[in-house]
């Protein structure tokens, strides 16, 4: 099921294989991804694609400095015919979000994500109203263009399961991107191949998957190593270590195993923890970043023996 899903994305998604991999493994652990990448590169192509695999309702948000909590929201309007306020649903509303350009907007309004990200709700003025399963947001933001930005905040990020990045595509994958362009009816013609109901069934077998004690021991101690690094000023949370063993195990998954591997983890890691480490202002001078830290702690933490399952 999870193949025909990345397969299908995949004809109208060029040379993103990975990227697709990613963002059917926060879709079967309910996270959220961040894609941090230049304009043009296929970040709206890519949500759109998987929006209509799985059947799901879209929303295209662009995040600007004048946006408003209420127009991500909602708004009680009052019907005069009727005499009663009125709720209009905002585009939030949507199982699949691409907020684009996130950082543009202002923190207050970046910040009316966090409920819908962690709850999968929304409540205005007292009044919750639940997102239809399955829900996943897919934010941008472009690593180039900081003026006039604003950065998310720590808590903002921690809810992102994976940042990520598409790249440039290569030589051939660039002459496809430019051919299929010429038929955009391609597109529109995708079809879904997979429902909601099969989604909770693969999340209930991601749920299934054997992990080792000695695995979940590992990820924590990764984690853990994160708090303790010397060009580290704020560590991975907790939420990250439960965010890596879902990963992981979604990632067992799909590669058609049972049970879980520490090559797993070490598959995961990097997207899962690179944007939730806040590197020291010494470490920044002496060009370190997060990724050098990662695969340092990756080389002192000791790798479980495990034994295959099958």
């Amino acid at each position: 099921m999870i193949d025909k899903l990345m397969k299908n994305m995949e004809t109208v998604v060029v040379g993103k294989q990975e990227a697709i991999e990613k963002i059917v493994i926060a879709l079967l652990c309910r996270g959220h991804i961040l894609i941090e990448d230049v304009p043009g590169v296929g970040k709206t192509t890519l949500a759109q694609a998987l929006a209509r695999s799985i059947d799901c309702s879209f929303s295209r948000i662009q995040f600007t400095p004048d946006l408003i909590p209420s127009d991500l929201l909602g708004v009680s309007i009052y019907n005069q015919k009727e005499g009663v306020f009125q709720f209009i649903k905002g585009p939030i509303h949507s199982q699949i979000i691409l907020a684009d350009e996130i950082n543009r907007t202002s923190p207050k309004t970046q910040s009316s994500l966090l409920e819908v990200m962690q709850e999968q709700q929304i409540t205005v003025d007292g009044t919750t109203y639940k997102i239809s399963d399955p829900f996943m947001v897919i934010a941008t933001q472009n690593p180039i263009e900081y003026e006039g930005t604003f950065p998310l905040p720590e808590a903002q990020l921690d809810r992102f399961l994976f940042k990520i990045t598409l790249g440039y595509p290569s030589l051939q994958e660039e002459i496809k991107v430019i051919q299929r362009k010429q038929d955009p009816e391609k597109f529109h013609q995708l079809e879904p191949v997979v429902s909601p109901i099969e989604i909770s069934a693969a999340r209930e077998a991601v749920e299934g998957i054997y992990v080792d004690g000695s695995i979940e021991e590992y990820i924590v101690k990764l984690i853990r190593a994160t708090r303790e690094d010397e060009h580290i000023l704020l560590g991975a949370s907790p939420r990250a270590a439960a965010g890596l063993y879902h990963a992981a195990k979604a990632y067992a998954y799909i590669k058609k195993r049972s049970y879980l591997l520490p090559d797993d983890v070490k598959n995961i890691i990097y997207s899962a923890l690179t944007h939730r480490l806040i590197m020291t202002p010494e470490a920044k001078f002496k060009g370190y970043k997060s990724i050098d830290v990662i695969e340092s702690i990756i080389k002192k933490v000791n790798v479980p023996l495990v034994r295959s399952y099958e």
